[in-house]
């Protein structure tokens, strides 16, 4: 019998010896896709790299959302008085306020864009009130301590003391005064906002104004306004309102917030010391991390960690506080606030301390790829055994490099730092920290510092004898010298932050933190006039690795230049598409439109024939 032959055939050999090529380059990929990630800061790529992008990051989607949402809006723009009685009529469930038609010429005239949803805030404001007597309404105006008034065309100011405030809001309705009916306002000159009306008894307001709600026949419409030569010679007496102005400002303003919220039965926090509680994966109510939602992710109603993180609620430097539904207009208030809003005083003042002057910044090439902010430890009175909650504190030592490289390194709680935690890399999946840690890129990117800490009680210098380990102070910078770098967040002081408007007008790209609702709101859209961000700032570096990347000229330890994950063009797109909407809409014309057509609706609703007036021009033949 015949011996098998030990050799292999042709066919057979070259088969195995595939099969054996096969295996080793399977185990040699698997290796080196483990080593990819302990490997890849060390990997010195050419200069001319171009890393492939994403196909989508969450930002571009909020940005493409954000554009559809504006363009529908625009397509309810109304360019004549029949359209804008129609889009009046159809929203609000009544005939204009008498004089409207006064009013569209004045908008028409200084050129501004109307589209009936940019005075949503006033009714949101007004419309409570139409649960209450209008009498009461005239004389809780009349008695109080800081009044602008207007009788016959004419301003008038009652106040203690010469206030700044008070002279630039009476300069402002002094702009549109013989447009004006006769009516008294009274201004809150504090920071913090006043009126928190249980939500119970706002509800029952609400529903009365909706009741109320009626095109009524032309022949019954009454078309002046009653005056207030009435109360004049009358003024009467006022029942004296009662005033809180002491106890945790957090279980005062809870009442205001439905009973189905997940504030309202949370009692007050009162042990602040160390940081915040940690806040682990995205924010609730987010898109992949970043703010999707910006009427919740500011309302404390919704988001009740709030009161941990925000000075507002930790200790506001003054309260005095109603759950009286009391006429007061403001220029900031809180979602469960029922204050009247305004435009700011800053925003009418030309101080360039809060506008930057009328230069607004140079071309956003020329701009350096960094994010600046100036200010001083305002918030609240932070102090030794609660400073690690306020909002600026936090904000400042999370964008100081130093800093967070400490925390990063923390040996007793990794990622911890005296008022802030670090969440994982991989959480947004940051590109910089791919190469470098966290705080190495910050200092390439951040120029970020106090001017003052605001210590209590206080020392009498720039310094705190309980944060001096903690912050070093930086010189000033104007606006005008802010603007001169791309990226400017703004944080919230004692309430709103009088640099906002600056910021939007300016070519820089505003990041905007708050808890405060201004009178512009439905006029501004978040990803395509500003950036929102989130209280916590826990997404702030999401955000800014996703414009700034790696960082322009930022170079690796060894050496490596990258600009990877920058997306430079959409920074540029939302800065100038937020610089022109505010040259149309947040003008001091649009302030004075605004104004006017408030002041109009308030004159009604404090006018015992409230029910009847209205204007109706244009339905007649």
């Amino acid at each position: 019998m015949r011996k098998r032959s030990l050799l292999l055939s042709p066919r057979i050999a070259f088969r195995a010896l595939l099969c054996f090529a096969l295996f080793f380059i399977l185990i040699g990929t698997a290796w080196l896709w483990h080593r990819a990630p302990q490997r890849l800061a060390s990997i010195s790529m050419p200069t001319s790299y171009e890393p492939p992008r994403p196909v989508a990051h969450p930002i571009d989607y909020l940005m493409k959302k954000a554009y559809g949402t504006y363009r529908t809006l625009l397509e309810k723009q109304t360019t004549n008085l029949p359209s804008a009685t129609a889009a009046y009529r159809s929203r609000r469930g009544r005939h204009p306020p008498p004089g409207f038609d006064r009013w569209f010429q004045y908008a028409k005239e200084h050129d501004a864009v109307i589209v009936e949803e940019f005075f949503d805030q006033i009714y949101h404001d007004l419309n409570p009130f139409w649960g209450v007597h209008a009498k009461q309404i005239r004389q809780q105006a009349k008695h109080f301590s800081q009044v602008i008034s207007v009788r016959n065309g004419n301003v008038s100011v009652k106040t203690d003391k010469d206030r700044v405030w008070m002279n630039l809001w009476s300069d402002l309705i002094t702009n549109i005064q013989e447009w004006l009916p006769d009516v008294d306002v009274p201004i809150n000159v504090m920071d913090e906002s006043r009126v928190i009306v249980p939500w119970e008894d706002i509800n029952q307001y609400i529903k009365t104004e909706q009741s109320s709600r009626t095109l009524i026949p032309l022949k019954e419409v009454v078309t002046q306004f009653t005056g207030l030569k009435q109360l004049d010679d009358d003024p009467g007496t006022l029942t004296e309102i009662s005033w809180i102005d002491e106890g945790r400002f957090w279980d005062t303003a809870r009442v205001g917030c439905s009973p189905d919220s997940p504030s309202r039965n949370m009692s007050a926090v009162t042990d602040f010391k160390g940081p915040p509680p940690d806040i682990s994966g995205f924010p609730e109510g987010s898109f992949e991390g970043y703010v999707a939602n910006w009427t919740s992710t500011k309302d404390p109603c919704l988001q009740p960690d709030l009161q941990e993180i925000h000075g507002t609620f930790v200790e506001p430097v003054s309260q005095a506080t109603t759950h009286s539904l009391i006429p007061i207009f403001g220029g900031s208030k809180l979602s469960m606030n029922n204050d009247i809003l305004i435009p700011p005083a800053m925003y009418w003042t030309n101080n360039s301390f809060y506008s930057g002057g009328e230069e607004h910044g140079g071309d956003w090439e020329s701009k350096k790829t960094m994010v600046v902010w100036r200010g001083g430890a305002t918030g609240g009175r932070n102090k030794e055994e609660n400073w690690t909650r306020f909002q600026r504190h936090r904000f400042v030592s999370m964008m100081n490099g130093t800093a967070v490289q400490q925390a990063e390194l923390n040996i007793t709680g990794p990622g911890q730092g005296p008022n802030f935690s670090l969440q994982s890399y991989t959480t947004y999946h940051l590109t910089a920290t791919r190469y470098t840690d966290l705080g190495t890129w910050l200092q390439q990117i951040a120029d970020v510092g106090m001017m003052h800490l605001v210590c209590f009680p206080a020392t009498g210098n720039l310094m705190c004898p309980y944060t001096d380990p903690y912050f070093e102070l930086k010189d000033t910078m104007t606006m005008l010298q802010q603007y001169a770098y791309k990226f400017v967040p703004d944080i919230d002081g004692n309430s709103f932050s009088g640099r906002y408007r600056g910021f939007l007008r300016s070519t820089s790209l505003p990041i905007k933190a708050t808890i405060y609702s201004e009178w512009h709101n439905s006029r501004l859209i978040p990803w395509l006039h500003f950036v929102p961000m989130e209280n916590s700032f826990v997404d702030v570096y999401g955000i800014l690795d996703y414009f700034i990347g790696t960082g322009v000229n930022f170079k690796t330890k060894n050496g490596t230049e990258l600009t990877e994950g920058a997306h430079d063009e959409e920074a540029k797109t939302i800065a100038m598409a937020g610089k022109d909407w505010a040259a149309k809409v947040l003008r001091r014309e649009d302030m004075l439109i605004y104004v006017m057509r408030l002041l109009m609706e308030y004159a009604r609703v404090s006018d015992d024939q409230r029910e009847k007036l209205g204007f109706v021009e244009d339905l007649k033949e």
